[in-house]
């Protein structure tokens, strides 16, 4: 099951995910296109994108609008839901409206049974890596995550040419076992994901596996107002 985590509420861009794509919001035209993959729930903090859920016929459920991020959002939307612990959940983000289908399916297929989570990432350039709202990770030998930060990561120290500094950025989506999802919600906050803004940092400072799937996207997460931009001119809308 794709669960969508949609916050009303956003510091960079408010009400980033009600904003027009191709004529409908952005948080329902991001489930039309997971829709093709599997089943999909909105998990709302309002009864304002409740009621847009419901006119769309997207199956949503009302989560409390004081949860502090996607994940733990998505968890209370799976309880609601009766969702068993061996359940599959994808954490998909409602500011991904065109994500590509191969890639839902290829973090679907990193979920085996002796993991914490599952996560995508993605080639990026050097001028990419510069920007904070596109999240750098490092990975090891056996495709798990190391760290992920708003910095380009890892820092060249000697002089390098941009066209040989290689860098993978994270694309916003995640997944877990219900089991698992339980469990982060029980690791206490840290400090790190609290800097970086980053949620996926607590399971990392506690030592649980992230499996990492490198895939080929040009989606373009919708974070800011240029993000929107962007993405009007890549995808031809207005």
């Amino acid at each position: 099951m794709i669960i969508i985590p949609a916050r009303l509420a956003s510091t960079r861009f408010p009400n980033k995910i009600l904003c027009d794509i191709e004529g409908v919001p952005m948080f329902i035209k991001s489930a039309q296109n997971a829709q093709a993959i599997d089943d999909v729930v909105l998990a709302v903090d309002s009864k304002q994108t409740y009621d847009i859920a419901r006119q769309h016929k997207i199956k949503a459920v009302l989560t409390h609008p004081d949860i502090p991020n996607g994940s733990l959002r998505v968890l209370e939307a799976a309880r609601i839901l009766g969702l068993k612990d061996d359940s599959i959940i994808i954490n998909l983000q409602a500011d991904e409206p065109f994500l590509e289908h191969k890639v839902i399916t290829a973090l679907q297929n990193c979920m085996q049974h002796n993991i914490f989570m599952a996560t995508c990432v993605k080639h990026i350039t050097y001028e990419q890596a510069q920007n904070p709202n596109l999240v750098k990770v490092i990975v090891n030998h056996l495709e798990h995550a190391i760290y992920f930060s708003r910095s380009p990561i890892p820092f060249y120290r000697d002089s390098i040419q941009f066209t040989q500094a290689h860098y993978l950025g994270h694309l916003g989506l995640y997944g877990f076992f219900k089991a698992t999802l339980e469990e982060y919600a029980m690791l206490p906050e840290t400090q790190l994901e609290n800097i970086e803004k980053l949620e996926q940092l607590r399971a990392i400072f506690y030592g649980k596996t992230i499996k990492v799937a490198c895939v080929e996207s040009k989606s373009i997460g919708i974070d800011t107002k240029e993000d929107l931009e962007k993405a009007r001119k890549q995808y031809g809308f207005h």
